[in-house]
């Protein structure tokens, strides 16, 4: 049985279909050839091909009929559609359809080669997606979000919540760290004891101690009766220590005896203790580099990154985004007595499009802001407060991103002399930009596309745009 991935080519010149198959001999695929639509239709009753090569002008039907009936029946096929110049419209409609990708005539080995074998690495992809989609959960404890970077978490913490071993958790600040925290303990067998959490950056340094192991009357200046510190108070269940990266030195150093040998003396006391504890922790800061410069002990750090788990920011869980959003302006809403429950289509563009430095928190603090100084049911652009309210809300620039307009520039003009020759044309700075992300990525499209962020589409009109000559 062949291992080959399988090509379905629907292209009715007979001397071109031969010189697509040609170019791509050397490839692991096997290429089925055929002329017509009714052809190509008896063929995808017969086999689901990973990769169909559609010419859009066929001899007896649209191409975008045979597009139709892929997405119709489901046939988990990538469509590539193959266009000339003055159809470029046409298959931008088809990639609106369904198709993965475009690509115009004529076009060289490369180009062809390059184009297969990222709709193949995106059909594998689809196909994990698809798996773990059926088995993919929309919320857990207190997360939302279905995206593949969340159901990775989530699988981590099922694993790792039966378990004594401590985890470690780093991501950038919003990210829902505590959250990931509180979930492991949630899930795990200590559930129904203390979840004590201490962020070891916010507190004094002269407190610190105290704070972790608690102290005797007469410890220090104020200490005037005993205190139990979190060590004590989270016996039997999981001392959370977040911002860890923020503990001094000398604390790190007992933190590391206590942790080791399960007992600690409050401060000012003789009296040894011993608990029973799980240990989670968190920092947003490169704990790594914190060893390496001497500022974070690395005895202490091979003790407790045992289990790693690395929280996603909010601009790489894709439509999460707009779940997290759906769920929230309906709490908030409900929380100040407003009617808020959806968001128009371009302010959805604008949060899918908006890079979401503060990630979650700040996208709390965005809604929040909405529900309380706005009102009506439907999120409009107008209503969105700084620096969502600077942001381009045109559908040519939204919706570009996602797949669906074309975007051309302009071809240059004559009769410019007076121009500053520091000053270039729009269409040149696209070029170069393209141009070096291409070579960076020795001529991979889909890889240059996702650096810039735009559709691997976008970067085969921007190219078939550019005169020869400037």
């Amino acid at each position: 049985m062949s291992d080959k991935s399988k090509i379905l080519l629907i292209e009715d010149t007979v001397s071109l279909a031969r010189l697509y198959e040609q170019y791509l001999v050397k490839e692991n695929v096997e290429v089925i050839s055929v002329e017509t639509g009714k052809e190509a239709l008896a063929e995808l009753a017969k086999n689901t091909p990973a990769v169909v090569m559609l010419d859009i002008n066929l001899p007896d039907m649209n191409g975008l009929d045979i597009l139709h009936f892929i997405k119709q029946k489901k046939i988990p096929s990538s469509v590539v559609i193959i266009t000339a110049h003055d159809s470029i419209s046409t298959a931008v409609e088809a990639v609106r359809g369904g198709a993965y990708d475009f690509i115009v005539k004529p076009f060289n080995a490369n180009c062809l080669i390059t184009t297969i074998r990222n709709a193949l690495e995106h059909q594998e992809l689809s196909q994990i997606v698809e798996t773990i989609k059926a088995g993919a959960r929309q919320e857990y404890h207190d997360f939302i979000g279905s995206s593949l970077a969340m159901q990775a978490v989530y699988r981590i913490i099922d694993a790792a919540a039966t378990s004594k071993a401590t985890v470690f958790i780093t991501g950038e600040s919003g990210t829902g760290k505590e959250l990931c925290a509180e979930a492991i303990h949630r899930q795990s067998p200590r559930a129904k004891q203390p979840f004590i959490a201490i962020n070891c950056s916010a507190i004094p340094l002269h407190l610190m101690e105290s704070e972790i192991f608690g102290h005797v009357k007469g410890a220090y200046t104020n200490a005037i009766s005993d205190r139990d510190g979190a060590a004590t108070l989270a016996d039997g269940g999981t001392l959370f220590l977040d911002e860890i990266g923020g503990m001094p030195l000398e604390l790190q150093t007992k933190l590391l005896r206590f942790i080791q040998s399960g007992s600690f003396q409050k401060l000012g006391g003789t009296k040894i203790e011993k608990v029973d504890i799980r240990y989670v922790c968190a920092t947003n800061k490169d704990i790594q580099a914190a060893v390496e410069n001497g500022d974070f002990r690395e005895d202490l750090y091979y003790r407790l990154h045992v289990i790693p788990i690395t929280m996603p920011s909010l601009s790489k869980r894709g439509n999460d985004v707009l779940e997290i959003a759906k769920k929230l302006i309906k709490k908030y809403s409900f929380e100040e007595k407003k009617a808020f429950h959806s968001f128009s289509r371009d302010v959805e563009a604008i949060f899918k499009n908006y890079d979401w430095p503060g990630n979650v928190r700040e996208l709390q603090n965005i809604l929040r802001n909405i529900v309380v100084l706005n009102s009506g049911d439907i999120v409009r652009v107008g209503m969105l407060p700084a620096p969502l309210d600077n942001m381009m809300v045109a559908t040519t620039t939204s919706l570009d991103r996602l797949n669906i307009l074309p975007v051309l520039s302009l071809p240059p003009t004559k009769g410019d002399a007076n121009v500053p020759k520091t000053i270039k044309k729009l269409w040149h700075v696209e070029r170069d930009a393209i141009s070096e992300a291409i070579n960076f990525c020795d001529g991979n499209i889909q890889r240059a596309a996702k650096i810039l962020g735009v559709a691997p589409s976008t970067i085969y009109r921007k190219r078939a745009s550019w005169p020869k000559e400037e």
